[in-house]
């Protein structure tokens, strides 16, 4: 497959353009940036010969076949040219075909599929709006050992999937590993209602000690008011620095909660560098 470098093409064609053009803008460099948007639009619509005549707009809009544009794809990634934004907008477009296209990538070996197409497979059916691969980031979430951008983007598809992943997460909580239950967590933050839920943000809040203020600020998305106890107890806590302790009294009050009597935080880090801010 020939992978053509859109982006060197377009650069060649902008040099091109500031030749003919500069002296006509007083070679103001400020208004020929500006111009710059203009020349894109029209770069995309001219027809160029390195595309057999074709624009590079309706370059490909002539394939209609998802498997070999998935693969197409794939394929720029492999020979690490950049990937043209065309290219995926015409994945996109195809529809159901693409989401059967682009559903084995995100998992797949990367011996067989680079990493960045796996990435990129996750972006476009999450921009498709896809739920088939629901199940496939429950379970590669579940296993992780650590966070990693994979798990970071199945968890930003799975929120936009809606309240539909709730009960599938829910699930899985038994198997999964800690990395996964904070993801989870936060998932879960915003569906209040199932105890579940509340047992999983409680006993995260307690357990991951160095990131109270990221799960403080989950309990007080998730609006159960018996959290009070907890975060107020931490807000006393002798060994909370000042970022946590602000975190955690602004969920009290999110909660309803009075605000805690106020601490002497001199000589905490984050405090004196707030101060000198």
């Amino acid at each position: 497959m020939n992978c053509i470098d859109f982006d060197k093409k377009f650069e060649a064609y902008t040099r091109g353009w500031m030749a003919r053009n500069a002296e006509r803008y007083n070679n103001n460099m400020d208004v020929i940036e500006g111009m710059m948007p203009d020349v894109y639009m029209e770069f995309l619509r001219k027809p160029a010969t390195w595309l057999g005549g074709k624009s590079p707009m309706a370059y490909f809009e002539q394939y209609t076949d998802a498997d070999a544009l998935v693969k197409w794809m794939c394929e720029y990634y492999k020979q690490d040219v950049p990937v043209p934004d065309l290219l995926l907008e015409r994945i996109t477009e195809l529809g159901e075909a693409a989401e059967k296209a682009l559903l084995p990538l995100p998992f797949a070996p990367k011996k067989k599929v680079p990493h960045e197409a796996a990435l990129t497979a996750i972006s476009l059916l999450r921009e498709m709006e896809s739920t088939a691969p629901m199940a496939q980031y429950i379970d590669y979430i579940a296993a992780m050992e650590e966070p990693d951008e994979k798990g970071d983007m199945c968890a930003e598809s799975l929120l936009s999937m809606g309240e539909a992943a709730a009960a599938p997460i829910l699930d899985a909580l038994t198997r999964a590993k800690e990395a996964g239950r904070d993801v989870f967590a936060d998932i879960l933050s915003n569906y209040p209602g199932d105890e579940r839920i509340f047992d999983l943000l409680m006993e995260r809040f307690a357990q991951a000690r160095d990131r109270r203020a990221l799960f403080a600020s989950y309990l007080a998305k998730l609006g159960d008011e018996r959290a009070l106890s907890a975060l107020k107890e931490a807000a006393q806590d002798e060994g909370v620095n000042y970022l946590d302790y602000v975190e955690i009294v602004n969920a009290i009050e999110a909660l309803g909660g009075e605000r805690p009597v106020e601490r002497d935080f001199s000589g905490d880090p984050y405090y004196e560098s707030m101060k000198r801010v």
